[in-house]
């Protein structure tokens, strides 16, 4: 039976749902979805952006289509391109497709981009609209819209603590705070994105390896913020840089035997400031990360980095995990470190939260008032 809508909404939100399926494949390039449809709403053909360098929603959309794309209205999330990149222009094969109208979520505020697409779909005769669905669209493309408006990426924080707030206790013991199943959660996460940070403390407590068990659609980097360069050439990080790259973030005036050690063994070193606590300054890695086209990156602590990304109100989107444990003890370490702000109506503030239970841990996820775009839901365990 041919699926079938009864608005506009709607077909732009199954196109939303279709182009999510491309999110940790496709960037840096943005989750895209498209629908063709008749008069009555019925779907004739289908398709999303799959993966980097692939064939585009449009494209799919109206190969799928075929000859009944002609005079129909094709849906898609995003305006569509009209420049020759690793495809050609998606308005080409639109305005070859004879389809009559075009419903667009979102108009793209790339350089290439920016409404020439629509101009030229409209100068041709076809009917064009833009916005319908746009909170959706905006709200899955976040990352995307992020990076081309700042030049950083969406920055994902990551932790999981106690009751009481504790991700280690008195003595430096942290494993395993959160769940099997919040754990898979997170090797899901990291699958996704284009990097893994950790600060050196965490990197010499805990020697993690930071990869995605099994591995998810990206490879992500694993960076290590290390002021003086002290990552352990023995360490699982350095062992395993022929498998996935690792990188040094460190003090330019880094010892040089340390750094000249960490690269013979395929590390890459980067140089970056540091900030008045003598640490990385936050903001110019993330424009380094930005330089990269990094898309998503996903900080796991420890406590004092995390401070760091409150501090200097950088975090995008928290995942936290919360575990039906309790610690105590006055030295046990605190989720969040740093400076902190003196007043609560200052605090850095989550929107768009989801409540969810994983195993027997409560996760949530929230959006930084601001960032990003719609409201999300909460849901009871």
């Amino acid at each position: 039976m041919t699926e079938s809508f009864a608005t506009f909404e709607a077909v732009m939100d199954h196109a939303v749902g279709l182009a999510a399926r491309g999110e940790g494949r496709v960037e840096p390039n943005p989750a895209v979805g498209a629908v063709v449809v008749d008069g009555d709403l019925r779907v004739l053909g289908a398709g999303w952006h799959a993966e980097f360098g692939g064939v585009h929603a449009e494209v799919a959309a109206l190969e799928s289509a075929g000859e009944s794309a002609r005079g129909a209205t094709l849906f898609v999330t995003l305006e569509p391109c009209c420049h020759h990149g690793q495809t050609p222009p998606c308005t080409d094969a639109i305005l070859g497709s004879g389809v009559a109208r075009v419903v667009v979520g979102l108009r793209d505020p790339s350089p290439h981009a920016d409404g020439s697409g629509l101009s030229i779909l409209e100068s041709s005769g076809i009917e064009v609209e833009v916005g319908v669905g746009a909170e959706a669209v905006a709200r899955l493309n976040a990352p995307f819209l992020h990076l081309l408006a700042t030049g950083r990426p969406w920055v994902h924080a990551k932790w999981a603590m106690t009751l009481d707030g504790r991700i280690a206790s008195s003595a430096g013991d942290s494993q395993w705070i959160s769940s099997e199943s919040s754990r898979e959660l997170v090797h899901r996460l990291r699958g996704r994105v284009d990097a893994v940070v950790v600060g050196i403390g965490t990197a010499l407590a805990d020697d993690p390896l930071l990869t995605a068990r099994p591995a998810g659609p990206r490879i992500a980097t694993r960076v290590v913020l290390d002021t003086d360069a002290r990552l352990s050439i023995e360490s699982q990080l350095v062992r395993s840089a022929c498998d996935g790259p690792v990188m040094v973030v460190c003090s330019p005036a880094a010892d040089a035997e340390r750094v000249s050690g960490l690269e013979a063994a395929g590390v890459e070193v980067v140089g970056c400031g540091l900030a008045e606590s003598g640490r990385i300054e936050v903001g110019g890695l993330l424009e380094e990360f930005g330089i990269r086209r990094w898309t998503n990156v996903l900080f796991e602590g420890g406590s004092e980095v995390l401070g760091s990304l409150v501090d200097g109100n950088w975090i995008d989107e928290a995942h936290v995990f919360l575990a039906p444990t309790l610690i105590g003890g006055r030295a046990a370490l605190g989720a969040v470190g740093g400076e902190g702000r003196a007043r609560i109506v200052d605090a850095a503030r989550l929107e768009r939260v989801e409540t969810t239970c994983v195993g027997r841990d409560v996760y949530w996820r929230g959006v930084r008032a601001g960032a990003g775009a719609g409201r999300g839901v909460s849901r009871d365990c």
